[in-house]
């Protein structure tokens, strides 16, 4: 496994990120414009690419929220790769780079119907919170937080 720090300029992030989206409208049904307007990649400054032999096979991301806050976004694992602990590492990775940037805390949100993403948070120690920002009152979505320091 080898872990590639990147933007969203990188040809693999957004192949990978296609990939996520096209899961991600699949699941969202009828709501999936809401979703995507938050999702857009075009600009994230911070982001991971994860390989196994040379294959771009998980990748995630964050960008600053306010100040001292960063939400993680844009996480996702080729169903290939999937079960062996990518995800992890990229929550780890992200929170190592999010703290030498200076950065105190994370969040992210997620969709309550993915057990296996809302495994990896809270494997991670993130918290649930209430819904921030644009998911106040979406019923489909769960938030998390974690110190960074």
């Amino acid at each position: 496994m080898t872990i590639y720090r990147t933007d969203s300029h990188s040809l693999d992030f957004q192949t990978l990120v296609r990939h996520l989206d096209t899961t991600l409208a699949e699941h969202n049904g009828d709501d999936d414009a809401f979703f995507a307007q938050f999702n857009t990649i075009d600009m994230i400054k911070n982001c991971i690419v994860v390989y196994i032999d040379e294959a771009p096979a998980a990748c995630g991301a964050f960008k600053e929220l306010s100040g001292d806050t960063v939400e993680i976004k844009r996480m996702f694992t080729n169903p290939e790769f999937r079960k062996r602990g990518l995800g992890s590492s990229i929550v780890k990775e992200l929170e190592c780079w999010a703290k030498e940037l200076g950065y105190k805390k994370a969040v992210l949100e997620t969709s309550k119907d993915l057990i296996n993403a809302i495994s990896v948070y809270e494997k991670n120690g993130f918290q649930r919170i209430p819904n921030y920002g644009q998911y106040i009152g979406v019923d489909s979505s769960v938030c998390y937080e974690k110190n960074l320091e």
